[in-house]
C-alpha cells in the first residue's frame, strides 16, 4: 500500500535550493539493513556470529563495520520505499542536492548510493562513531557547511533517533513513521510537511508471515483417528491440541526460513512480496514472533498424551535441517518434505493412541512425495518459461524437468495403486459396511493428481500445491466428493 500525504508547499524556490538529507534504515529502505545483514551473515557465514559479542563490546559502530565488511547486501534488491524514491528522483532531476545521512555503516550506504545514483554525498557510521541522533545532526552541519545558508536543510526520517534532525530541519518529512516518532513530533508541535507511506497493514502482514493457509497440512494429525472410526471425545480433543501445537511450531519454522532466505527471496519474482523480504515486517519482529510461537507450541505439547512431544521435536529438527542444509540437495529435499508430512500422521497416531497402518504409510509416502516434486517442477517450469536460470541454491537445473516429471507422476500413480490394493483387501471390511463405494475415490484421486501435474506442465500451478488446492474450486469439489464417498462407504 503506497500513500503520499503532503501539506501545502511552502517556499518552493527556497526548498529547491536547500540540501535534502535522507535517512536509510526504515526510511529510504523499509527494513533495517543491519538486521538484514546479520540474517545474511547467519545464512552464509554462521561461524562469524560468535565474533559479534566482541565487536559489540567495541561499540555499535564497530559492530556495523564488521558486519558490512563480512557480507554485502544486494543494493539492487533492497525493499525501497518506492513512493519516497520517486520523489527523490524527481528532486534530483530538478538539480536539487540530496544527501544520504544514515546510522548504517558508510560502506553499505555508499553501495546503496552508487546503485541509485541520485546522491551527491554520503554520511554514515565509520566504525568509531555511530551516526544517529545529535551526532548525525552535528556531522551534517559540519559536512554541509556553507551550503546550509539561511534556509537550512530538509530532512526525511522515520523513528525516534531522527527527532533532533526533524526538529532542526526547515521542512521535516517522514517515511513510514513509527508510532513513537509520531507521538514525539506531536508533543513537540512539529507537523511533518510530507509523509511517504508505503506498507501493508500490520495484521495482514502478520497473517501472511505465519502462513495460516499452511495450517491445513496439520489436519493430517486427525487422519489416524478418523480412519480408525474411534471418534471418542478425548481422542478428538487430543488431536485438536496436536493440530494447534503443530500449527504454532510450523509457523515458527516458516518465519525462521523466511528470515534466513530474506535476500534470496528479494530476487524472486513472487517471494519478494513476502512480509520480511518486502520490509513490511522487520526482522526483529519476525524473530520475536517465531520465538513466541515455538515456545507456545512446545509448551502445549508437554500437556498432550502419548509420545507427541517426541514426534514434534523430530519434526522441528527436520524443519531446521531442511532450512539449513537439506533444501539444497536435489531429491533429498523432496524426500525431506514428504517425510515431514508423514511425521504429522505419526504424531496424530501417537497423541490419539491410534496405530498407523502400513497401507496409510505407503499411500502417504507416495502421495506427498509427488506433491513435493510437483512443487519443485512448478518452480523450474516458471523459470524455463521466463528464460531465467535457477539461482536459489536448490541444485536443480532446467534440464531436470523431464526427469522430475517422471519421478512425480510415477509417485502419484503409486499412491493410487496402494489405495486401490488397500480397499480390495480384507481390512476394509472391518471398518466399512459398504466398502465397494470406496472404489469411487480411486478415479477422483487420479483425476486430482493428473490435474495438478497437467497444470504444472502448463506453468499454471502455484508453486505450493497446498495453497493451490485450497483456492482451486475443482480441487475443493473433488475433495468434497471424496468425503461424500467415504461417508457412503461407512
Amino acid at each position: 500500500m503506497s500513500q503520499l500525504i503532503a501539506m501545502p508547499a511552502l517556499e518552493p524556490a527556497a526548498a529547491a535550493t536547500r540540501p535534502l538529507c535522507v535517512d536509510l534504515d526504515g526510511t529510504l529502505v523499509k527494513s533495517d539493513t543491519l538486521v538484514d545483514s546479520l540474517l545474511v551473515l547467519a545464512r552464509s557465514r554462521p561461524g562469524l556470529l560468535f565474533r559479534l559479542p566482541a565487536q559489540l563490546l567495541r561499540g555499535k559502530a564497530a559492530l556495523k563495520a564488521f558486519v558490512a565488511e563480512s557480507v554485502s547486501l544486494d543494493a539492487k534488491h533492497l525493499p525501497y520505499n518506492c513512493t519516497l524514491l520517486r520523489f527523490l528522483e524527481q528532486e534530483h532531476a530538478q538539480g536539487r542536492e540530496i544527501y544520504l545521512a544514515t546510522g548504517a555503516d558508510e560502506q553499505l550506504a555508499r553501495r546503496v548510493a552508487d546503485h541509485l545514483g541520485i546522491f551527491v554525498g554520503v554520511m554514515g557510521s565509520d566504525g568509531a562513531t555511530n551516526l544517529t541522533g545529535a551526532r548525525k545532526l552535528d556531522r551534517m552541519r559540519s559536512h554541509l557547511g556553507t551550503r546550509l545558508g539561511e534556509s537550512g536543510f530538509d530532512y526525511i526520517g522515520n523513528d525516534l533517533p531522527d527527532v533532533p534532525l526533524l526538529s532542526a530541519a526547515s521542512q521535516a518529512m517522514v517515511a513510514n513513521p513509527s508510532a513513537g516518532l509520531q507521538a514525539r513530533l506531536k508533543a513537540h508541535g512539529i507537523q511533518p510537511h510530507t509523509s511517504f507511506i508505503e506498507c501493508e497493514p500490520r495484521f495482514k502482514s502478520l497473517v501472511s508471515a505465519v502462513r495460516v493457509h499452511q495450517w491445513a497440512k496439520n489436519l493430517l494429525v486427525f487422519v489416524p483417528v478418523f480412519l480408525s472410526h474411534a471418534l471418542a471425545t478425548g481422542k478428538l480433543l487430543a488431536a485438536l491440541g496436536a493440530f494447534c501445537c503443530f500449527s504454532l511450531t510450523a509457523s515458527a519454522t516458516y518465519i525462521f526460513n523466511d528470515l534466513l532466505d530474506i535476500e534470496a527471496d528479494r530476487r524472486h519474482a513472487h517471494k519478494r512480496l513476502r512480509p520480511f523480504a518486502s520490509g513490511d515486517l522487520q526482522g526483529v519482529t519476525g524473530i520475536a514472533i517465531s520465538a513466541c510461537f515455538l515456545a507456545a507450541g512446545l509448551a502445549g505439547a508437554v500437556l498432550l498424551p502419548g509420545h507427541f512431544m517426541a514426534w514434534l521435536l523430530v519434526y522441528l529438527a527436520a524443519s531446521f535441517a531442511y532450512t539449513g542444509v537439506l533444501k539444497r540437495i536435489p531429491l533429498v529435499d523432496v524426500l525431506a518434505l514428504s517425510g515431514m508430512y508423514i511425521l504429522r500422521l505419526l504424531a496424530g497416531g501417537a497423541v490419539t493412541d491410534t496405530p498407523i497402518s502400513p497401507w496409510l504409510a505407503g499411500f502417504s509416502l507416495f502421495l506427498f512425495l509427488s506433491l513435493a516434486i510437483v512443487k519443485r517442477f512448478a518452480e523450474l517450469e516458471k523459470l524455463r518459461a521466463s528464460g531465467s536460470v535457477p539461482a536459489n541454491g536448490r541444485g536443480y537445473e532446467i534440464a531436470d524437468l523431464a526427469q522430475l516429471r517422471s519421478f512425480g507422476t510415477a509417485s502419484a500413480y503409486a499412491a493410487a495403486v496402494v489405495f486401490a490394493i488397500y480397499i480390495s483387501g480384507p481390512d476394509v471390511e472391518k471398518l466399512y459396511h459398504h466398502p465397494n463405494f470406496l472404489w469411487l475415490s480411486v478415479p477422483l484421486i487420479i483425476l486430482w493428481l493428473n490435474r495438478v501435474w497437467l497444470l504444472a506442465g502448463r506453468g499454471e500451478l502455484n508453486e505450493d500445491p497446498v495453497a493451490f488446492a485450497l483456492t482451486d474450486r475443482i480441487s475443493l469439489a473433488i475433495g468434497a466428493a471424496v468425503v461424500i464417498v467415504a461417508v457412503l462407504a461407512v
